[in-house]
């Protein structure tokens, strides 16, 4: 099974940090204000992993 890039909404801060990182994988939610994945699937491991690095509150993981 392959891993998928998951963000809890619940703790993000909107910072946009992962955005700003991939934009191919993470957007702001206009209604929440705050970012979602829009590629569960993932896209360059190394740009998703410096999101995961980066993100303030650690929100943002992989799941199996």
């Amino acid at each position: 099974m392959a891993r998928r890039v998951v963000l809890d909404q619940e703790c993000c801060i909107a910072c946009e940090s992962c955005v700003e990182l991939c934009p191919e994988v993470f957007q702001m939610d206009a209604a929440s204000e705050k970012a979602q994945v829009v590629l569960p699937e993932g896209g360059d491991e190394a740009c998703i992993d410096e999101a995961i690095a980066t993100c303030p509150v650690e929100c943002i993981s992989w799941e199996e």
